[in-house]
C-alpha cells in the first residue's frame, strides 16, 4: 500500500465504466493511497447513484447536481429533486454544473439559468460547487463575478485548462484549482506553467474517471482513481515540492474545502 495520501476530487464512479469491478477499482485506489473520492453526478439517476455509493464505500463522497450537457433532457421536477438530495448525508458538493459551448446538446441560454440555480443551492446549502467550463471562460468568470456578489463563494474549478490570468482570478472569488490528467500531456506546458501559479492552499488533483487517463496511461481506455498518483506526482515536479509534501497539501485542501476535516 502506498505512503502517499491522495484525494481524487472528481471521479464518475456511478458509470457503467465500472459496472464489472467497482470493488476493485476502489480497493486499488486506496492501495494506490487515495484516501477519498468525491463521486460527482451529472443528472438525476446519476446523482442518486452517487449517494448510494457515498453510502456503500468508505472514503466515497458525492456530489449532486446536472452537468451543463444534460440539462435539456432534465424532467420537469429532476431539479426539486436534486435540492432534496443535497440535504442528504453524504453530500459534499453541489454539481456538476457550469457551461459548455463546445458540445451542442442544451441552448446555452438553459445552461445559463442551471448554473445560476446550482451556484444558488450551493450557497444556501453552505457547500461548494463543481463547476465545468469549455469553450466559455469569460460567460462562467462573468456568472462567478455575480455569484460573489451576492455572497462568499465557495468551490473548485473542475479539469482546470484556463490560463494563470484565469485562474488568479478564479482565486480571487474564492475557488479552488483542480488539475486532472491532462496536466500530464507532454505538449502541456502551458498548462503546467498556469498549475505552478497556484497558491498552495486552493490547488486540487482529480482524475475526472473514466475519461483523461494521464501520462504514461493515455492509451489506456478507462481512468480510474488509482491513476491519480500520475497527476500529483508531474504537479509536484512543477511545484518543486516532493509527492509527499505535494499530496499532504492537495489533500487537506480538499478535506477542509469539502468539509471533512
Amino acid at each position: 500500500m502506498s505512503s502517499v495520501v491522495l484525494f481524487d476530487t472528481h471521479a464518475h464512479l456511478d458509470q457503467p465504466d465500472f459496472d464489472p469491478d467497482r470493488d476493485d477499482v476502489v480497493a486499488r485506489a486506496r492501495d494506490a493511497g487515495v484516501q477519498h473520492i468525491v463521486a460527482v453526478g451529472t443528472d438525476l439517476a446519476s446523482s442518486r447513484r452517487c449517494l448510494e455509493l457515498a453510502a456503500a464505500y468508505d472514503g466515497v463522497h458525492a456530489a449532486v447536481g446536472i452537468q451543463p450537457n444534460y440539462v435539456a433532457d432534465a424532467q420537469h421536477d429532476d431539479w426539486q429533486q436534486i435540492v432534496r438530495l443535497a440535504e442528504r448525508p453524504g453530500v459534499v458538493a453541489i454539481g456538476e454544473t457550469g457551461l459548455d459551448r463546445y458540445w451542442d446538446h442544451t441552448p446555452f441560454g438553459l445552461q445559463q439559468d442551471y448554473f445560476d440555480r446550482h451556484l444558488r443551492l450551493a450557497e444556501d446549502s453552505d457547500l461548494p460547487s463543481v463547476v465545468h467550463m469549455r469553450d466559455c471562460q469569460e460567460e462562467v468568470l462573468a456568472m462567478l463575478r455575480e455569484a460573489r456578489r451576492r455572497g462568499t463563494l465557495c468551490g473548485v474549478m473542475h479539469s482546470f485548462t484556463g490560463d494563470a490570468e484565469m485562474a488568479a482570478e478564479c482565486v480571487a472569488l474564492g475557488m479552488h484549482i483542480s488539475f486532472a490528467g491532462m496536466v500530464t500531456f507532454k505538449k502541456s506546458d502551458g498548462l503546467r506553467a498556469c498549475a505552478a501559479t497556484i497558491p498552495d492552499d486552493r490547488i486540487l488533483i482529480e482524475t475526472d474517471s473514466p475519461y483523461l487517463s494521464p501520462h504514461p496511461l493515455r492509451r489506456v481506455r478507462r481512468n480510474e482513481p488509482a491513476h491519480l498518483v500520475h497527476t500529483a506526482s508531474v504537479l509536484a515536479d512543477v511545484r518543486r515540492v516532493t509527492i509527499d509534501e505535494f499530496a499532504r497539501g492537495t489533500t487537506a485542501n480538499a478535506r477542509l474545502l469539502f468539509g471533512l476535516t
